[in-house]
């Protein structure tokens, strides 16, 4: 019994490492990506040399985001890995999809052929936080 609770408290441990880990890594992607985004606007006004780097920074941390994340993935039990993939399968589907269909859309002049990669990624993140609810509602 006690080198079942020995297991259970270290990978408590481990799970909480590695999310605060993945906490840590998104953070620092997303400020970055905000660093990226704005500073050519605002701080140093298109100067194209400063704006490599940092979108080449973004894209060094956003690696350490996509490293943290597969960690966290690795340390999760087998349930909440199953529930993770589905929702995840789903957000990847449903960008696909829509992403491809504004495409076509687009080139039939149907619709404005200038997309916003951020309308993709807030209908993938939300569908993802639904995979994500539906998947704990279901296994409960």
């Amino acid at each position: 019994m006690e080198k079942h609770t020995s297991y259970s408290s270290n990978w408590n441990k481990n799970s909480k490492k590695n999310t605060i880990r993945l906490f840590s890594w998104t953070f620092a992607w997303v400020i970055t990506l905000a660093i990226a985004t704005f500073g050519r606007l605002y701080i140093w006004e298109d100067n194209e040399t400063i704006s490599l780097i940092a979108i080449l920074f973004n894209l060094v941390i956003g690696i350490g985001f996509i490293i943290a994340n597969k960690d966290h993935l690795k340390g999760l039990d087998e349930l909440q890995q199953k529930i993770q993939l589905e929702a995840t399968a789903l957000s990847l589907v449903v960008g696909v999809v829509t992403g491809i269909t504004y495409s076509l859309l687009a080139q039939a002049k149907i619709v404005h052929p200038h997309a916003e990669i951020s309308n993709l990624i807030i209908l993938m993140g939300l569908t993802y936080s639904i995979g994500i609810f539906i998947g704990n509602r279901r296994y409960k």
